[in-house]
């Protein structure tokens, strides 16, 4: 390199990103969206941040395990390392051609998100970085290197490292610094540590063998055999505490061929396709799950409709609770909690806020019920899609190793979002119709996020996989969870779900190569190496509205009519062979109770059903009615004798409030009821003969007559029948919860342009050079190169400093202080100065701004030679 280039070469993380393009910064700054939460005032302070310890933690958590890789490699290289120093560290002396076709991109990558600044032939990674993922004896490197012979040598007598160099046949130095570079030089010639290696015992490699890959950490005795004294004399290994060793880094390279991780891993793992189905199978068993889906929520929203289960006081369901819910869903419980929580999610269930705290349906569940059965679908997947509350983790334990329950706290994990439509990106990148290996989608996700931070890769080691990670665990979860909710269908992803994260249409696997389409689920695809879609950004809103509306669009189509019949028959059943219209549904859930689900669902109507409908206002004549319009087959003659038995000593007794009476025209009835023993804890008493007053409030009144065989009615002060209606209970008005986010969100490219703008303009105003003035007064040195304050001139200096400039039409370096006291510099070029204001061009926030001149601390002209 000539003086020139070396001059021109970026001394600082600073100077290297204030020679990048607005293009450039852009990248940076969406990648690493913490560095512009708030915009920085300049370039210095920009790379100031991009080096802090929770921005650079937080940059290499997002690197794939290639580019972290090299990143490894970078920090046991010398800093700083040329380009082919790190090629021949992560491809070896072999130079593996997979992994020298992928290095350039790795690097590009570290450089574009300021890990790594500097030209080719200097590379720097970040200082942090750096003692992130340097070796130490606490923390070995994920390489599996130790630490080089400088370094462990770092405590070593000066007698001792001359018997080294002796026993290596290396002549002895003057002074220990360049008898330690000898020694490493050593280690690095791979033709003279050939020949050192060479003359060991096989008991002394196999030691060497042991260590190489790491740890690099070994025990010895104070009396060490003989093959590893041969070892210890060499240098080959080095003390590093009483009974410790370690192998140096240059004899490690040495024995793993250059390499610094055993394997490099520069090509994700394909996503494999266990089988294929045809893609009318696979949409039309996702169009039942979505169906499914909709009837099992709609059930648990029913269930819920008159006031659900209790709050917990630390918030959520309790165990009971959700295992009734379960019961009732006829679902495993960590099903009932996937669908609790998706409810909760869409806002469709929330607390009613009252004393008794309780859960029930909101207001929006009306408005959801009332949408085509599509749009519902699409309003529950979109919500699974983008929630960050995780169902998989109730019954888990918190920090404070509390059990996580459903709708309760602590469910949030930010990363959920991200992994559900990566992993569904996944499904989409294979063949339509392919189900994949659901170990392959998770080794792909680990090999795109390797680790959560550099201390879980110190502990698990550099290649280390996981299965109890989170992201593993959320992966699995989704690949279950698209499938309940009919995002896929037998594993492989739907039209629908498709479009839901808005991918492309499916590629069709080829057949020009001998590779066929797959008639069964038997059959086995080609493994697709590379159809993958890359990673990207996480949509907008409206992008996500758009794809939900054309999932619905899509989803349509494949559900089937809903009926307007079911078909009664004589044991009491009623039998559904499909979807029911809305109000058929609604009127038959009331009047019936589900026997069982498929499908096709069975109803079955008992005396209990019969009166819940005359409770809720129907007549027998209406009962009738309603079933010889809706069935295909004659109303049986039972079922006719069951409404109109029930109905006929429907309401003959009225309850009202005395704490309750009951009062009925046919005296012998009440004469009955006074009469029965079951009725003594009722507290009854008559007042007249048609009226009996009772201790016990109305609703318990009404639940013990019913429970002796009466069917009494409920009646209001006015003396009319009250209408029980099955949607009573509904909470306020709640909005949904809204998602935690992963860290600051994506900045757009408004932001981002304003962001660059700012950013420039404040490093021009803190570089320009301005002549120096007396005794420092402007804050800068001697060279004119910008100081730490603000220019400080008194108001007489300041007015006529800033008049010239208006003639000479330069421009000046100001200091200012707004009107909430914030002090910045700015550099402007005044256009006219009149009753005490100055308008000028301000080149720091390029435009043209009017300041008062009294919040001027002061002023200093710009040096001659300044842009």
């Amino acid at each position: 390199m000539s003086t020139e280039e070396k001059s021109a070469a970026p001394r600082s993380l600073a100077e290297a990103l204030r020679v990048r393009d607005d293009v450039s910064l852009a990248a940076l700054l969406r990648s690493r969206p913490d560095l512009i939460t708030p915009v920085p005032t300049d370039l210095t302070q920009l790379a100031t941040r991009a080096g802090t310890r929770a921005s650079v933690v937080r940059a290499l958590e997002r690197l794939d395990r290639f580019a972290l890789q090299t990143a490894e490699a970078l920090a046991v290289a010398p800093d700083p390392a040329s380009y082919g120093e790190l090629l021949g560290l992560m491809a070896g002396d072999e130079e593996d051609p997979a992994v020298a076709a992928a290095l350039p991109r790795a690097a590009a990558l570290l450089r574009e998100q300021a890990l790594v600044w500097g030209a080719d032939d200097r590379l720097r990674l970040v200082r942090t970085a750096r003692e992130l993922l340097a070796p130490s004896p606490q923390h070995p490197s994920p390489t599996g290197l130790g630490p080089t012979v400088r370094e462990a040598t770092a405590g070593m007598s000066p007698g001792r490292i001359q018997e080294i160099l002796a026993a290596v046949g290396l002549p002895s130095t003057h002074d220990s610094v360049s008898a330690v570079s000898a020694l490493g030089a050593l280690f690095a010639d791979r033709r003279r540590m050939a020949a050192l290696l060479a003359g060991l015992p096989a008991e002394s490699r196999e030691v060497l063998d042991r260590l190489v890959w790491g740890p690099p950490y070994g025990q010895v005795t104070h009396d060490p055999a003989a093959h590893l004294r041969a070892l210890l004399d060499r240098g080959l290994l080095l003390p590093t505490a009483p009974g410790t060793v370690v192998l140096p880094r240059e004899v490690a390279l040495h024995l793993r061929a250059g390499r610094a991780h055993r394997a490099p891993e520069p090509v994700p793992p394909p996503v494999e396709a266990a089988a294929t189905h045809r893609p009318q199978v696979v949409d039309a068993t996702a169009a039942g799950q979505a169906l499914a889906a909709l009837a099992t929520v709609d059930e648990l929203l029913k269930e819920w409709d008159e006031g659900g289960p209790s709050v917990l006081r630390a918030g959520g369901l309790s165990v009971r609770d959700l295992k009734r819910t379960a019961v009732a869903l006829d679902v495993p419980e960590p099903v009932a909690a996937f669908w609790v929580e998706l409810a909760y999610g869409a806002g469709l269930i929330a607390s009613d806020g009252e004393a008794d705290e309780r859960y029930a349906a909101t207001p929006a569940y009306d408005e959801w019920r009332e949408l085509p059965p599509a749009e519902r679908w699409a309003r529950l997947a979109g919500t699974w899609l983008t929630a960050t509350r995780t169902p998989g983790v109730v019954g888990g334990r918190d920090a404070k190793d509390r059990t996580l329950s459903a709708l309760g706290p602590n469910l949030d994990r930010s990363a959920a979002p991200e992994v559900r439509h990566r992993v569904l990106a996944l499904l989409a990148g294979l063949p339509e119709g392919a189900s994949p290996v659901a170990e392959s989608v998770l080794a792909r996700l680990r090999w795109e996020r390797p680790l959560r931070g550099p201390q879980q890769q110190r502990e698990t080691g550099a290649g280390a996989a996981r299965d109890d990670d989170l992201r593993s665990r959320i992966a699995r979860w989704t690949l279950s969870e698209a499938e309940l909710l009919g995002v896929t269908g037998r594993g492989a992803l739907a039209a629908p779900g498709r479009a839901l994260i808005g991918a492309p249409e499916a590629p069709r696997p080829a057949t020009a190569d001998g590779t066929v389409e797959p008639e069964g689920p038997g059959d086995k695809l080609p493994v697709h190496h590379h159809r993958t879609p890359p990673v990207t950004a996480p949509p907008t809103p409206a992008e996500r509205a758009a794809a939900t509306a054309t999932a619905a669009r899509l989803l349509a189509p494949l559900f089937p009519e809903p009926l307007d019949h079911v078909l009664l028959q004589a044991d009491l059943t009623a039998v559904a062979p499909g979807p029911l219209e809305q109000e058929l549904a609604d009127v038959l859930g009331v009047l019936a109770d589900v026997e069982s689900k498929g499908g096709a669902t069975v109803y079955r109507f008992t005396p209990g059903s019969v009166r819940r409908a005359l409770d809720a206002g129907r007549s027998a004549a209406d009962l009738h009615a309603f079933l010889s319009r809706h069935s295909r087959t004659p109303v049986p003659q039972p079922l006719t004798y069951l409404i109109d038995d029930v109905a006929r000593r429907h309401g003959r007794l009225r309850v009202g409030a005395a704490s309750a009476y009951v009062r009925c025209d046919d005296d012998a009835t009440l004469d009955e009821i006074l009469a029965d023993k079951r009725a003594a804890g009722l507290g009854l008493r008559r007042l007249a003969p048609t009226v009996l007053a009772a201790q016990a409030d109305p609703a318990a009144l009404l639940e013990g007559l019913r429970a002796i065989g009466f069917a009494p009615a409920a009646e209001s002060a006015a003396g009319d029948v009250l209408i029980a209606r099955a949607d009573s209970h509904r909470t306020p008005p709640r909005a949904a919860p809204e998602p935690v986010p992963d860290g600051p969100p994506a900045p757009d490219d408004t932001l981002l342009t304003a962001a660059i703008r700012a950013v420039r303009a404040g490093d021009l105003a803190s570089t320009t050079p301005r002549k120096p003035g007396p005794a420092g007064e402007d804050g800068g040195g001697e060279d004119g190169t910008p100081g730490g304050t603000l220019p400080r001139t008194g108001a007489a200096e300041t007015l006529a400093t800033m008049q010239a400039a208006v003639l000479t039409g330069e421009a000046l370096w100001i200091g200012y202080v707004n009107a909430e006291g914030a002090a910045s510099q700015r550099v402007i070029a005044p256009i006219r100065v009149e009753g005490g204001f100055v308008t000028a061009y301000d080149h720091t926030a390029d435009e043209v701004r009017t300041y008062p001149l009294h919040r001027v601390t002061g002023v200093a002209e710009l040096a001659d030679d300044a842009g």
